[in-house]
């Protein structure tokens, strides 16, 4: 885990001792000779701060050597150094400054400064994540949120490196002796360590820049040297500029940190990262292949997301960590809204709706389910943090509040917050009460309802009809929220009637908008009207609530999604449908017939995908699994390659469909087809008109054949050959973890938890292969061995690391009375809290698709 794990009251204790002014910071980034350094790099940091006279503290380094520490002339005593506790600073003056010299290291596992060698040309690149408590591992800092200082940098590097920090840089580079180049940068403005970013290396470079009213943001864009071939910046500007125009115009208060780069890197481990002008991104984010159109909404979600950052998180940024959400709910609602006003993906709360809710009402289904506000004693609970409540519940809250406030209410509390709390920190209490004073409403009591509470509202129609069908009573009821303490909501919600029309589609004849309140809400507007086809709740999709169809609407939704004349309310139905299949409320094979048949007919790709994930999960997981052996997986299968053969040439549907079967479990009478592709042939000889095989294709195919075990290793070394980049790399390994014998699997398992030396990514790429569909019974032997290792892994792994193991391979392919009683078993144990809470999630979830397999079963006798 990060070390030290700092406490909220540590945090709370050091900051009341501390303002903190300014930190220089000197790196080398060599070996002395102008090449680049291999394990560990020097870093020199002067910290100048205020504090109590009299009183003592520490400050934080994670480095294999510290060489000296000086505060106010004195040299400290740093023998038996502990990063654990990290460096004692006693007798403090009211004005002081302290050198600190350490030797640090190199990171591979996306924290701290992490250093990657391009397997294309051998070249080295470095970044940086210090998110949450992590720039200590590249110089002495106090690490926390709320001591914001300015940051004034110098890096010595190789001569033919790029290197760029958070300030634009100051003169002109100065070469050495040993041929590396000095380069100097311009004080920051006031700002958090976690967001001071570091990148070098031999970056390709694009440069354009913004001007409106507030002057002019240069703009950088940045990726390794051997993807810059598939760089669209012209896309990647135009984005980043209709970013900017829209949050300069409605947030009121320009962007404040100088230029502004984005900076695509290896082995990144999260979308992206926010650091104050650097912001750094997965670089899979470059397409080096096809991809839909949706992975282009996704991405530009990204940059508008982390754009958003620079005013909620980086210009007013958490006290401390209890308001991570606020920072990652608000930059999710920020930047749907801004991709809707301001670029073409204007069904961007459509996608909203069928992605991050999803991901919401999941983790919000969970026994670890926390508030929205939630309570974060230390680091190590942060962590685990990162989930759907903090990022999709939270942003769904949001939208719900500006339904019931107004978005101009909304945007002018925003505006005074950003401007009374610029460069500085606050909590949800300033926010709160900036809104309250825009909108002229209380919002105490909806702060207790939606941000202090766990659970998910069920909403259900209940009504009357004539023989007419002419509604004669109609009652929203409302279940209390679980899991949690059962408390129902006020729920800002839209009603829906949709009928045939005279084309054939189902439109919308009726609307209502309401608050709902209590267990039971009379509808007294739908009273006269006719029923249709389709009664929708939650319309439009204002709050945050699983909503439930009845029998005739559900009945209308299987036989009908497709004719929906708006992706909105279809997404909708898509939704409630996967909803109560998770719930046991519908029977997998029904969810995947409704899929099977009404899929081809769904406009929106992005749908298609999410919605064929979910059937898929819905075949693995939740069907019974003598029926989805032997009927439901290769009928799907077929249904796949036929929808992919009717789709049209080259589309983005095609490739979806494509995808969706490549990753499932494939048919002996299939794999003709899979070589054919692989080798080269016209896909238009196996009916794939328009399909292009390009590298990421290959790679998907391989890994096909191999899960179905009509390829060996000689042919993934083949195109691991072909292919000599990083993600060819990870593709290959994951391919021969797929392979279907015991040896393969046994190798992929002790390298993902013996070796700790891999990157991460590299790990996941790992745990993808091993846990390809249809080989559960390979996998057996290992379940046991998990519940055994996993204790020892936690211990040694950084959190990033160790929780791709522990979530990735926590046993989903063992359902069975001793997998849960193992899990139970280690559970009874003292287990850290992190840890702890990941296995409750997979043992959660085991049982999940245990109660669905068991009513799979029972409504198909």
């Amino acid at each position: 885990m990060s070390a030290p794990n700092l406490t909220r009251d540590q945090a709370q204790q050091r900051a009341a001792l501390l303002d903190v002014d300014a930190y220089v910071v000197d790196l080398d980034l060599t070996d002395g000779a102008g090449r680049p350094g291999e394990s560990t790099f020097s870093s020199t940091t002067t910290v100048t701060f205020r504090a109590s006279a009299g009183a003592s503290t520490f400050i934080d380094l994670i480095a294999p050597r510290l060489t000296s520490a000086t505060l106010n002339g004195t040299d400290l005593d740093v023998t038996g150094y502990d990063e654990s506790v990290g460096l004692a600073l006693p007798d403090l003056a009211s004005e002081n400054t302290l050198t600190v010299v350490a030797e640090c290291a190199y990171s591979n596992t996306g924290e701290g400064l992490h250093r990657f060698v391009d397997p294309a040309d051998g070249a080295v690149y470095l970044y940086s994540q210090f998110e949450t408590a992590d720039a200590k591992r590249m110089f002495a800092c106090f690490d926390q949120p709320d001591l914001k200082a300015r940051f004034t940098t110098t890096v010595t590097a190789p001569a033919d490196w790029q290197v760029i920090t958070n300030g634009a840089p100051h003169g002109e580079p100065e070469t050495v002796d040993s041929g590396a180049v000095i380069h100097r940068y311009a004080t920051t403005e006031l700002m958090s360590t976690y967001l001071v970013a570091l990148i070098a290396g031999p970056y390709a470079k694009w440069t354009d820049e913004y001007t409106d009213e507030h002057g002019t943001i240069p703009l950088g864009l940045y990726c390794r040297a051997s993807l810059a071939e598939h760089m669209d910046a012209e896309r990647l500007f135009t984005e980043t500029k209709q970013g900017f125009g829209f949050y300069h115009r409605v947030f009121g208060v320009p962007y404040a940190f100088g230029k502004y780069d984005q900076l695509f890197v290896p082995e990144f481990n999260a979308g992206a990262m926010e650091n104050a002008g650097a912001v750094t991104f997965l670089e899979d984010y470059v397409f080096r292949s096809r991809v839909t159109r949706y992975l282009y909404e996704r991405r530009a979600e990204t940059i508008l997301h982390e754009m958003a950052h620079m005013w909620f998180g980086d210009l007013v940024t958490m006290t401390w960590w209890d308001d991570l959400w606020l920072n990652e709910s608000f930059a999710t609602f920020a930047s749907v809204l801004s991709q809707v006003e301001a670029t073409e993906y204007k069904n961007a709360w459509t996608t909203f709706a069928n992605v991050e809710k999803s991901w919401a009402y999941r983790q919000d289904q969970l026994p670890s389910t926390h508030p929205i506000a939630a309570d974060i004693p230390d680091i190590a609970a942060v962590e685990v943090n990162f989930d759907g409540i903090t990022y999709a519940k939270g942003a769904s809250v949001l939208k719900q509040l500006v339904a019931y406030v107004g978005l101009d209410p909304f945007l002018a509390g925003l505006r005074d917050y950003f401007a009374a709390h610029r460069f500085s920190n606050a909590t949800f209490a300033d926010l709160l009460g900036a809104l309250e004073a825009s909108s002229g409403r209380d919002l105490s009591d909806w702060g207790g309802q939606w941000l202090k509470t766990t659970g998910i509202n069920v909403m259900r129609p209940e009504f009357e009809t004539d023989s007419d069908g002419v509604i004669t009573s109609f009652t929203v009821v409302q279940d209390g929220a679980a899991p949690g303490a059962g408390e129902t909501r006020v729920h800002r919600m839209k009603i829906g009637v949709y009928a045939p029309s005279d084309d054939g589609k189902l439109v919308r004849t009726e609307s209502v908008e309401l608050d709902v309140e209590g267990t039971r809400t009379e509808v007294p507007a739908l009273v006269g009207t006719h029923r249709g086809a389709l009664i929708l709740l939650n319309d439009d999709d204002l709050t945050y609530a699983s909503v439930r169809l009845d029998p005739e609407s559900l009945a209308t939704a299987t036989a009908r999604v497709g004719d929906i004349d708006d992706p909105m309310p279809r997404t909708l139905v898509w939704s409630a449908a996967w909803e109560m299949t998770r719930q046991a409320e519908m029977s997998a094979r029904d969810f995947i017939e409704l899929v099977g048949r009404g899929i081809a007919t769904e406009t929106e790709v992005g749908v298609v995908q999410r919605v064929l994930l979910q059937a898929t999960t819905a075949l693995e997981a939740y069907a019974a699994p003598e029926w989805a052996e032997s009927t439901g997986l290769p009928r799907f299968a077929d249904r796949l390659l036929e929808l992919a053969r009717g789709a049209a040439a080259g589309s983005d549907h095609q490739l979806a469909f494509v995808n969706t079967f490549l990753g499932g479990v494939t048919t002996d009478a299939q794999q003709p087809v899979l070589h054919s592709l692989l080798d080269g042939t016209d896909p238009s000889s196996v009916g794939l008109d328009g399909l292009v095989v390009d590298d990421e294709l290959r790679w998907r195919l391989v890994k096909a054949l191999a899960t179905h075990g009509s390829i060996d290793e000689t042919v993934i070394a083949a195109e691991a050959a072909r292919d000599n980049t990083a993600a060819g790399a990870r593709h290959a390994a994951a391919a021969r973890a797929a392979i279907p014998t015991p040896e393969a699997k046994e190798a992929a398992w002790t390298t993902a938890f013996d070796d700790d030396s891999i990157a991460n990514v590299t790990v996941r790429s790992i745990v993808e292969g091993l846990t390809r569909p249809g080989q559960d019974a390979l996998l057996a032997p290992f379940t046991q061995r998990y519940f055994d290792a996993v204790v020892d892994l936690w211990s040694r792994r950084t959190s990033e690391v160790a929780q791709t193991v522990v979530v990735g391979l926590y046993p989903s392919w063992d359902l069975r009375d001793d997998a849960i009683a193992a899990a139970d078993a280690l559970l009874a144990d003292d287990l850290p809290a992190a840890l702890r809470r990941l296995i409750v999630e997979g043992r959660d979830s085991a049982q999940r698709a245990r109660r669905a397999r068991a009513f799979d079963a029972e409504s198909n006798r």
